[in-house]
C-alpha cells in the first residue's frame, strides 16, 4: 500500500461502531479495540491498518474502515484450514484477492456512514491498484470472475448479495 495513516479516509472513530460490530459478528469475527498508543496486533501492513488473528479483528480508532472490511472479507473468503491457523497473513491467490475486494465493497453498504460510494473513494485514496484505474471502474466493468468466485463459494447469492457465510 502506498498511503499512510495521514491519508484522508473514513476511520473507525467517525462512525457508530455497533452496526459494524454486528456485521463482523455475523461472519464469526470479534472486533477487538486497541488503545490509541498501542501497535495493532497481527496487522500485515502495520501502522493504523487492521490486524487479523484467528477470529479476532484488531483495530484502533484511527483504523480506516476499508482496512477493517478488507480483513473481514479475507476472513470470509479464506479456506477453513487457513482460518484455523490465521495470524496476520491471510494469504490466498489473485482470484481470491479480487473476491476480497469485491466483497468488501458489498459489505460497505451494511455500514451506516460508509457505503460503497464512499469506499470507492477511500480505496482509491489509499492506493488500491486496479487495472482499470479506479475502484469504481473495476467494480462496474471487471468483476465477473470475482463475483463468480464469491457465488461459487457461497459468499454471495445469485442476486449478488452477501450471504453472511464464510467459505467452507
Amino acid at each position: 500500500m502506498e498511503a499512510s495513516c495521514e491519508t484522508e479516509v473514513l476511520r473507525l472513530r467517525e462512525i457508530d461502531p455497533r452496526p459494524l460490530t454486528r456485521l463482523l459478528e455475523s461472519y464469526g469475527l470479534e472486533l477487538r479495540a486497541v488503545a490509541p498508543v498501542d501497535a495493532i496486533p497481527a496487522s500485515y501492513w502495520g501502522e493504523c491498518e487492521a490486524g487479523l488473528r484467528g477470529r479476532l479483528l484488531y483495530a484502533r480508532a484511527d483504523t480506516p474502515l476499508h482496512s477493517i472490511l478488507h480483513e473481514a472479507a479475507h476472513y470470509a473468503c479464506m479456506s477453513a484450514e487457513r482460518r484455523a491457523s490465521l495470524d496476520r497473513d491471510a494469504g490466498g491467490d489473485d482470484a481470491e484477492e479480487c473476491a476480497v475486494c469485491y466483497l468488501q465493497l458489498l459489505l460497505a453498504d451494511a455500514v451506516p456512514g460508509l457505503g460503497r460510494e464512499r469506499l470507492f473513494i477511500d480505496m482509491d485514496r489509499w492506493g488500491y491498484s486496479f487495472r482499470l484505474g479506479t475502484a469504481r471502474a473495476w467494480f462496474q466493468q471487471d468483476t465477473a470472475s470475482a463475483r463468480a468466485w464469491l457465488e461459487h463459494h457461497g459468499l454471495i447469492d445469485r442476486d449478488g448479495q452477501p450471504t453472511g457465510q464464510v467459505r467452507t
